[in-house]
């Protein structure tokens, strides 16, 4: 298939646009070497241990095991070698120019902070920062608590809410923009997808390899990976 006309297109809605978002999920990250977790290699497609690997992030399996839960972290989520691709490089020029107002992620790598983009708002947390479920101390790594409560990374867990200031000002990002492009993300997982619903602007661009239930809304589908995408915009 010929994707010609359509980075065309988008090169040129970029171009008239003045407020652009980007919502990006795990596919933003596998050209870095990142699994997704529900892609046909994902994550979630194999058990870990004897576990669904949903369950185990789960905030009641954390607190029924958590060796398992920090073994899983270290050998499947860390990813503190991973570099950013050309999708992040991409979006940090983007931003350099003063069109890109916002990154809104449902990742947790941090390979946006990385390549150098600075609004990055984490729907889902980080594994930058983590802190004792009993105590509430805090380190930027892996620590054992002396109160001997459990550790744990600051991400959102199944079973958990997502932060409400977060969330908040997700929503005032996606209102205020004139173009939202998603990429990387089976908008499947509520309440992230929902922010979809706050926009109300002109543009609405998806990057992703396989179809979602919001491409009906989309002035322009890419069918490509995100890095590989990128590479054509700059070209």
């Amino acid at each position: 298939m010929n994707y010609y006309n359509e980075i065309l297109e988008t090169k040129q809605v970029i171009d008239n646009s003045e407020y652009i978002v980007f919502f990006g999920g795990a596919g933003t990250s596998t050209e870095s070497g990142i699994s997704d977790f529900r892609g046909d290699r994902g994550l979630y497609q194999k058990t870990y241990k004897g576990y669904n690997p949903e369950e185990i992030l789960s905030l009641k399996f954390v607190l029924k095991n958590p060796q398992i839960f920090y073994d899983f972290i270290n050998e499947k989520l860390c990813c503190e070698n991973a570099k950013p691709n050309a999708g992040h490089k991409y979006l940090v020029e983007l931003e350099n120019t003063g069109k890109l107002k916002a990154i809104i992620t449902q990742n947790i790598d941090g390979l946006h902070q990385k390549a150098g983009s600075k609004n990055v708002i984490e729907l889902h947390g980080n594994l930058r920062e983590f802190y004792c479920m009993k105590c509430g101390r805090e380190k930027d790594r892996f620590f054992d608590c002396e109160c001997g409560g459990i550790v744990r990374p600051n991400i959102v867990l199944y079973g958990e809410p997502l932060d409400v200031d977060i969330v908040n000002r997700s929503i005032s990002e996606v209102k205020k923009a004139d173009c939202l492009i998603v990429s990387g993300t089976s908008l499947t997982v509520y309440p992230a997808n929902s922010l979809l619903e706050y926009f109300d602007g002109k543009y609405f661009i998806i990057i992703n390899t396989s179809p979602t239930q919001y491409d009906s809304m989309a002035n322009i589908i890419i069918r490509k990976p995100f890095a590989e995408t990128a590479r054509l915009l700059t070209s």
